[in-house]
């Protein structure tokens, strides 16, 4: 009963509303808030009242734009970082092992022979060793030289540059080709360039170089990209180094190892390339201790003398410390280890732990990365590299209609080569030159990884070996390897790594939100308590007020509408109501028709089948008479009870 009865009175409360005009519900706030400024405005006398006023209204202000500056900085997601270092063991770094050479000469000596004959003539004409024979210069395939040969362009008059071409006066007929450049042009006034063409060589470009050497390298590597598109990824495999000639030795702390412990990947700047630790099918291998005797020790070969000469200038191998199932991009990332010396590599570990949304646009896994990850088929995890690599080789299908030998290739796409897309160097060289504006587009849609490990390496290098034991050294690698009395192992191709921990120190990177919920409510507390004097119970007692104004609105509405229809109902009757004599005289005469101002001479009387009205007595309209709603009583009787 008690429940029932406390219900009732809430629902009269909230049918009454709260009893208020606005103007009363706002001096009754002024009056009774804990806010200082408002008592003041309707306590004091005119001349302050106003002051108070001001004042109240100013630091208002200042208290809203405090706010709003808060929130904007809480909203901004800023980050700090912090740095902490910590001991433990760790597990080694996979480290991936690749040749500076991709292939054996030897082996595609073949496939290259019409490119290095053209290579070798196209360095005669710059050089002016020797006059070309043109029984010799016919002798050449020139297939390949008309999609993209080499011009040099005479800048001795920079006002009208002359393009010279180089092969012009052997086999182009055509009156408008220019000589020899050997014997018109020297090195100093001419300047060599890639003439690249599309739409059957109606539009064309060049593309400059300031070094013949970087001319002639680029040119080759061009059109060997050309030529190696065109071969099965088992036959590429093939002719690279297998990891039985190019691993001689390996030695993983005190634990023997050999090339069947490397994971073989083929990437195509170096061929095939050696994964040792990758993590892929087994556990990753941890370090007992740091220091040079726990690391990874390997003898490698990398057979210099079957470099392919035009394809590579470096010598050496190239190596990379990336994470367990990671895929190394090691021409970006990694270092190189000269032949004939021993390089020593001591590691440090920096682990990178960024914020995700909405502080950062970094990714756990990418699978929020609207590219799609063509290094995907190696099972390997998400990096910014491999989604900006992915995004290029796109751009690149769609705007040459092939993709590019450097890069994993989607299914349904060919790689691009001179017989199927004869356009497709224009098209690649166009794509360079736009590559800030493309690199823009790819990096507003990748994203970095939120979690990185990132291997600092410290590198020291020495001879190796040395004069006095290079003979016994030698010999026994070439025992071991090809059972061979002879040397078959030079200083000019072999390479001794030792990578190791250097501390077992490593250091964590990560950020944390500088602008959490608790800084924003305090800031936002200190701001209303300097400015107002306020606090949380201002706060509600404010919210409460925004309340009381609503119900008096919805109440002024239920007013308004009642009243509106009151006065559609009244106006459906043109006169006034008969009265009581008259209702009478009706009920007892039925002929009787009150003479009512609306009705004409001619009104017709009650239609037929109509009730005639019932007289009753009408209640009695005293003005002085006002009746009370029964809980209004009941409230004052409440407050003088209080």
């Amino acid at each position: 009963m008690p429940v029932k009865k406390y219900l009732l009175k809430c629902l009269h409360r909230l049918q009454k509303g709260p009893g208020y005009t606005y103007k009363e519900l706002l001096v009754w706030y002024c009056d009774n808030t804990n806010t200082h400024g408002p008592k003041r405005i309707i306590r004091e006398g005119p001349k302050k009242k106003a002051m108070w006023f001001v004042l109240t209204l100013l630091f208002a202000s200042l208290v809203c734009w405090q706010w709003g500056v808060f929130i904007q900085r809480y909203l901004s997601w800023e980050v700090s970082v912090s740095l902490s270092v910590g001991f433990k063991t760790m597990d080694f770094p996979a480290v991936t092992i690749c040749n500076a050479s991709p292939f054996q000469y030897s082996k595609v000596k073949h496939l290259l022979k019409d490119l290095d004959e053209l290579m070798e003539a196209v360095l005669e004409r710059i050089l002016a060793l020797k006059p070309a024979h043109e029984n010799a210069t016919w002798a050449l395939n020139f297939t390949i030289w008309n999609y993209t040969p080499l011009v040099l362009i005479d800048e001795r008059n920079p006002h009208h540059p002359v393009v010279l071409d180089l092969f012009g006066n052997n086999y182009n007929d055509s009156a408008s080709s220019s000589p020899a450049p050997g014997r018109t042009c020297n090195a100093q006034g001419c300047k060599v360039a890639m003439r690249l063409c599309s739409l059957n060589g109606t539009v064309c470009t060049f593309r400059n170089f300031t070094s013949a050497t970087q001319a002639v390298t680029e040119w080759y590597v061009l059109q060997a990209t050309n030529i190696f598109s065109q071969v099965p990824p088992q036959q590429l495999v093939e002719m690279g180094y297998p990891a039985e000639r190019m691993i001689l030795a390996c030695l993983f702390g005190a634990e023997p190892c050999s090339h069947r412990n490397f994971t073989a990947i083929f990437h195509p700047d170096y061929g095939n390339c050696f994964i040792f630790n990758w993590g892929m099918k087994e556990k990753a291998l941890p370090s007992s201790n740091p220091g040079a005797e726990f690391g990874l020790k390997l003898i490698l070969d990398i057979g210099q003398e079957d470099y392919v000469p035009f394809l590579t200038s470096t010598a050496g191998a190239r190596l990379m410390l990336h994470e367990q199932k990671s895929y190394p991009f090691i021409k970006d990332q990694g270092i190189y280890a000269m032949a004939g010396t021993e390089t020593s590599i001591g590691v440090l570990v920096d682990k990178l732990e960024r914020m995700g949304q909405p502080y950062s646009q970094c990714t756990m896994n990418g699978s929020d990365v609207p590219i799609r990850n063509l290094y995907s088929d190696f099972n390997t995890t998400y990096s910014i590299q491999a989604c900006l690599r992915s995004c290029f080789q796109d751009h690149m299908i769609q705007n040459c209609s092939c993709g590019h030998y450097l890069y994993p290739l989607p299914h349904g796409t060919k790689y691009c080569n001179n017989q199927d897309f004869p356009d497709w160097a224009y098209c690649y060289s166009a794509l360079l030159r736009m590559s800030v504006v493309q690199r823009e587009t790819c990096i507003s849609r990748c994203k970095e990884s939120c979690n990185d490990t990132q291997y600092k390496m410290t590198i020291s290098m020495a001879d190796w070996p040395s004069e006095s034991s290079e003979d016994w050294i030698f010999h026994i690698l070439s025992e071991e390897r090809d059972q061979s009395d002879n040397l078959t192992v030079s200083r000019k191709g072999i390479v001794k790594l030792n990578i190791y921990f250097q501390e077992f120190n490593y250091r964590t990177i990560e950020e944390s939100a500088a602008n959490n919920v608790v800084w924003l409510l305090s800031n936002l507390g200190g701001q209303f308590g300097f400015w107002m004097g306020g606090s949380v119970l201002c706060l509600i007692e404010f919210g409460e007020i925004i309340i009381d104004f609503m119900w008096i609105t919805i109440i002024k509405l239920v007013a308004l509408a009642k009243s509106l229809r009151q006065k559609r109902a009244q106006a459906r009757f043109t006169g006034p109501p008969p009265t009581v004599a008259e209702l009478v005289e009706a009920h007892t005469n039925f002929g009787f028709q009150p003479d009512v101002a609306s009705h004409g001479p001619d009104a017709a009387p009650y239609p037929a089948g109509q009730t005639l009205p019932i007289p009753g007595t009408p209640p009695p309209n005293y003005n002085s008479l006002r009746l009370q709603p029964l809980d209004v009583i009941e409230s004052d009787s409440e407050g003088d009870a209080i």
